[in-house]
């Protein structure tokens, strides 16, 4: 007699154990077969380099039991067509697609390394860099958003009217500025055509002495500090146009009133002491005017009583 077996009579065939062992060890085989050939699929960095230096771009590694297949740099810079770089492992063969910079070129030989060199760093060199790497396991990507760094020219000087500029010039990006002591300072900023930019600060400092001003210009490309000796301190003191009337007239409204009591007390004496105004001095002998007069009046007086 058969025994049917169905989803619903809760009746299932046997099997052997061996059977269960064999297909359990296959699975875990494979499952540490796949993990063991996990790589990262696609990333991307951002890179700041400075001008005038080298840059290299390197590609996603790969496992020894990975087999290469082809390398593929493209590249995207900024107002120019795409340029690609490749290499082929079976044919042992490089390509280079509309790639007219020669500072851009493999760092070395593509089969043992197949990063991408860029030397010197320019303005130009801005853009995406994306390297593919194709092997028996997959494609692995890696990309670079690369930015040129240009560090500004700092310069420290002062004006006539007092007034310190501190300038970072054709910088990229644009530079900070501080100053030690703080004042009164105002910044402006000046985009350039080639993506520089030019940053001006001008610095005042009121109702003190100044002596030594220090500059400091802040960049990515590193830190700059200047320095300015200052010839008698700078004394700046502003005031509205107002006040400063006012000040002005109080000062000569002071100088007009000690004249006039100059003034006074200068004919006064000049009235007590002369004969033609004091004549009592001239008829007593021994008044005290006499005393207080001039030698001239004294002769004039021993005249008269002759």
């Amino acid at each position: 007699m058969r025994t049917l077996v169905t989803p619903n009579n809760g009746l299932r065939p046997k099997m052997s154990k061996d059977n269960d062992s064999a297909a359990s060890t296959n699975s875990s085989l494979m499952d540490r077969q796949q993990r063991s050939f996990i790589l990262p699929m696609e990333a991307n960095t951002s890179l700041s380099k400075p001008v005038d230096t080298k840059a290299v771009l390197s590609c996603p590694r790969i496992t020894q039991k990975a087999v290469l297949v082809t390398i593929r740099w493209e590249i995207i810079l900024r107002d120019k067509p795409s340029c690609t770089r490749a290499y082929r492992r079976d044919t042992n063969e490089t390509r280079a697609i509309n790639c007219s910079d020669e500072t851009i070129s493999w760092d070395s030989r593509p089969d043992r390394n197949p990063a991408l060199q860029i030397d010197p760093v320019a303005i130009t060199h801005d853009g995406y860099y994306r390297c593919e790497v194709v092997t028996t396991h997959g494609h692995f990507y890696h990309g670079y958003h690369l930015t040129a760094l240009v560090p500004p020219e700092v310069t420290l000087f002062q004006l006539e009217n007092g007034t310190i500029v501190c300038r970072a010039a054709a910088g990229k990006p644009a530079a900070q500025i501080s100053w030690t002591p703080g004042g009164d300072c105002h910044t402006v900023e000046e985009s350039l055509g080639n993506d520089t930019v030019t940053v001006q600060s001008l610095c005042r400092w009121k109702d003190h002495r100044v002596s030594n001003v220090s500059c400091s210009v802040s960049h990515l490309t590193g830190n700059r500090s200047l320095s300015i000796e200052l010839n008698q301190g700078v004394i700046v003191l502003e005031f509205p146009p107002s006040t400063l009337l006012i000040v002005l007239y109080v000062k000569f409204s002071l100088f007009l009133v000690i004249l006039i009591i100059v003034g006074f007390i200068y004919f006064q004496r000049i009235k007590d002491c002369s004969p033609f105004f004091n004549v009592q001095a001239l008829l007593t002998p021994e008044s005290p005017g006499r005393d207080a007069c001039s030698p001239g009046q004294n002769l004039l007086i021993h005249y008269t009583d002759s």
